[in-house]
């Protein structure tokens, strides 16, 4: 199998470092710890969602590590994802509580949550948290082209992963490219733009002509293009809604007619306004 191929199922993408990651996962970005995350991980995990994305920063970790110990699903069917925070200065220490946190010896991706400060600072620092067992696999979010050629020049591995704000209305084609030949899968967050991107025209024309929901639409692009997807919801049957996406496809037109939507210009920059 050849690095960013497809796993047997169709359902995930093998990684440069020969792990694999499903190409469908739950995202917990602003979701309240206590029972509002620890429900919506619970029910994603039922509906068969077997990868779920958190960070330090979101401060949900614990509840995410007690919807994981109450599922029943095997530790070892679970991909589970979370972040450094560069301000916490030490991605070792940092990965030492957040597996406190979720309960847990071991994550499956450890990303750099951004390149605050400078983008190759922390990265002896994630190698060092994936030779200790802490983390199957290392990777970045929020870096553009120039960033990730930056922490490929000073580390010993390439990042895995490089997560960042794309769909089909903020479709960096550059920043693909750029990942694709540096063998780094990308992996989209925000792939309905936070709702907004449901009420769009062309999206909407597409959802009815296949008889899907815009958001299903939106999720499928990204599945289309082998792009590891992290949609977000705290309601249980939006998120078997957002699971459905692979029992259909999106035809070449209709294909084409998302990629238009882009408002960024095929740029290699991971976000427009860094808030860091």
């Amino acid at each position: 199998m050849t690095i960013g191929a497809l796993t047997a199922d169709g359902r995930g993408r093998l990684l440069n470092d020969g792990n694999q990651i499903p190409l469908l996962g739950l995202g917990v970005w602003q979701m309240s710890d206590g029972r509002e995350c620890e429900d919506a991980v619970r029910w994603a995990l039922e509906l068969g969602y077997r990868h779920i994305d958190t960070a330090q920063a979101y401060g949900n970790e614990e509840s995410v590590g007690k919807a994981l110990l109450a599922s029943a699903v095997p530790r070892d069917d679970i991909f589970i994802t979370t972040k450094f925070l560069p301000g916490n200065r030490d991605p070792v220490a940092a990965m030492e509580q957040s597996l406190r946190r979720l309960g847990v010896d071991h994550v499956d991706l450890y990303l750099i949550h951004s390149p605050q400060g400078d983008a190759t600072w922390a990265w002896p620092g994630m190698e060092r948290a994936r030779e200790l067992g802490y983390a199957r696999s290392v990777g970045i979010s929020n870096f553009n082209a120039t960033e990730l050629d930056e922490v490929i020049g000073v580390g010993t591995i390439a990042p895995a992963v490089n997560q960042i704000n794309f769909s089909s209305l903020q479709y960096r084609k550059a920043l693909l490219e750029a990942c694709e030949r540096r063998g780094v899968v990308l992996e989209a967050y925000s792939p309905l733009g936070t709702g907004r991107h449901l009420g769009n025209q062309t999206v909407r024309l597409v959802a009815d002509r296949v008889e899907r929901t815009p958001a299903q639409v939106l999720l499928r692009w990204c599945i289309q293009r082998d792009i590891p997807v992290i949609p977000k919801s705290t309601h249980r049957d939006r998120i078997e809604e957002n699971a459905d996406i692979f029992s259909f496809q999106l035809s070449d037109e209709d294909m084409r007619a998302l990629d238009a939507l882009d408002e960024t210009g095929g740029t290699d920059r991971a976000v427009e306004h860094p808030w860091w």
